[in-house]
């Protein structure tokens, strides 16, 4: 049984759908008075205080143009405007296409993507200790999810790859996951001419007008919280929404640093954050993909790091609601863990932060996969647990099955009272999907653990993830435009020679 499952596990399961379209209901805990409080006091900290849109003068003749209140850097909107600017464009939800036709997504409505870490600088394995990433590891990554069919998407820079210059970093990220994978994926937004080199190398492989009437690539979208948009993030978006890819428009709340320590203080916060950058982007480019994300979280006085516990979980639920009410998707921070290490800490904080996040209705769900340290570290054996514990929130996501197999009468029928169920036609018809049956999780008795080894889950996972770069095979991609993208980063980066890092 274990080596069939693993022998599924091996490579992607083309029958997997392409992303999960929701039957749970979301979790809703605020009703529609608390939520009309909480916008009206995000349009308050949106008239009164307003967002700095920091050495970037086009962003602010786009507000001045459009009546908002343009002093110096700031910009100050009257109570609803922004979310007029929203709701007028923005599309509710879109396709991110995909290589491959197949394993296009839709972002929005009742659909749910899962996608690996973002922004790792740090790599850790059972092989060696914490180190630096590297181009290796982000290629390794990119297959790993490329593998798992429960992956939707193959996120961005799911490492830092520390071996390759700053200048270029972007070239050989885009250049990956656009040959390991043919599921969608993100670019950079570290400066405006590293977005347009993604849009431009995106454009080779899907074509220059596909490009302009779909949504391929996107970025996220940092707010340098509190209340700033600075120019290197501003840049970016002016560069994607123009080019009608998706912006995802993320403030970073960590309450008691970037914002205060109370919960409602840091909705409101996030909210007037992610309508003033969503506005732009509709300012730059009316119909083009956008996303509400967030990030919050508490933060330890004792030792300045970031913390995520109930305070954290009610946040993403409510923000889930807000942008639902808003019009457009959400993306949330998922399996997150400030653990050093797969041990208990870790599955703890990342199960609770998962299902949290998943009860949110969030439709784009970012760390789904080997979030270690706060975001610092990606760990490939947390990767792979994280990983199977996707299926089982697929599962939870399907809601319940009502249709007659389900209930199995002919089963009751066939047995009767006071007998087991092993042999009965129903079991034998439904055994092979009826569970999600894990390759990391150990379920045998202490005895058959003991003779296997004693292997501890992140030793199973370890194994998991050298099996699944050994079956890793390259999809394919029409040769003429695989030259044209190597050529186009090869010239590049000749042009990129010598440029400060």
């Amino acid at each position: 049984m274990r080596r069939g499952k693993r022998a599924r596990h091996a490579e992607p399961r083309a029958a997997a759908p392409a992303y999960i379209t929701r039957k749970l209901r979301p979790f809703e805990p605020l009703d529609e008075e608390q939520l009309a409080l909480i916008e009206a006091k995000a349009d308050l900290l949106l008239k009164e205080i307003g967002i700095e849109f920091r050495n970037d003068p086009e962003s602010l003749r786009l507000f001045r143009a459009a009546g908002a209140d343009v002093k110096g850097e700031r910009v100050r909107f009257e109570p609803g405007m922004a979310r007029r600017i929203v709701q007028a464009t923005a599309p509710r939800s879109f396709m991110q296409h995909a290589r491959n036709p197949a394993r296009s997504v839709l972002m929005g409505d009742d659909a749910v993507v899962f996608a690996p870490c973002y922004g790792m600088p740090f790599v850790s394995s059972l092989d060696e200790p914490r180190r630096y990433g590297t181009l290796a590891d982000l290629r390794n990554f990119i297959k790993l999810a490329y593998m798992t069919a429960d992956l939707h998407h193959s996120s961005g820079v799911i490492c830092e790859p520390a071996d390759v210059p700053v200048p270029k970093r972007h070239l050989d990220l885009a250049h990956a996951h656009l040959k390991l994978s043919d599921k969608p994926f993100l670019g950079v937004a570290t400066a405006g001419s590293r977005a347009a080199d993604t849009v431009a190398m995106c454009e080779i492989v899907f074509g220059r007008d596909f490009v302009d009437r779909n949504c391929v690539v996107g970025s996220i979208i940092n707010v340098n919280s509190p209340l700033v948009l600075d120019h290197t993030m501003l840049e970016s978006l002016r560069v994607y929404a123009a080019a009608n890819q998706t912006a995802i428009v993320t403030p970073f709340v960590m309450g008691g640093a970037m914002g205060p320590v109370t919960v409602a203080g840091m909705m409101a916060q996030a909210l007037a954050e992610g309508l003033a950058g969503i506005a732009l982007t509709q300012l730059v480019r009316p119909g083009s993909p956008a996303i509400f994300g967030a990030m919050l979280s508490g933060l330890n006085m004792k030792t300045g790091a970031p913390t995520r516990g109930a305070e954290s979980w009610l946040a993403m639920t409510g923000l889930g609601q807000l942008a639902r009410r808003l019009g457009v998707p959400f993306r949330g921070g998922a399996a997150s863990t400030t653990a050093k290490t797969v041990d208990s800490q870790a599955g703890q904080e990342s199960a609770d932060m998962l299902l949290m996040t998943v009860l949110s209705g969030v439709n784009f769900l970012i760390h789904a996969a080997g979030h270690m340290e706060g975001g610092l570290c990606i760990s490939y054996e947390k990767f792979m647990q994280d990983a199977d514990h996707l299926a089982m929130v697929a599962r939870l996501l399907q809601g319940f099955d009502l249709r007659d197999d389900e209930f199995a009468l002919d089963a009751f029928r066939e047995i009767g009272p006071g007998q087991h169920y092993l042999g009965a036609a129903h079991t034998l018809r439904r055994f092979a999907d009826a569970y999600h049956i894990s390759d990391i999780l150990d379920s045998n008795s202490f005895e058959q653990w003991r003779d296997e080894g004693s292997l501890t889950a992140a030793q199973r996972a370890h194994k998991a993830y050298k099996r699944a770069l050994a079956a890793y095979a390259q999809p394919p991609m029409e040769v003429s435009v695989g030259a044209a993208l190597d050529a186009f980063v090869e010239r590049r980066k000749r042009e990129l020679d010598g440029a400060a890092p």
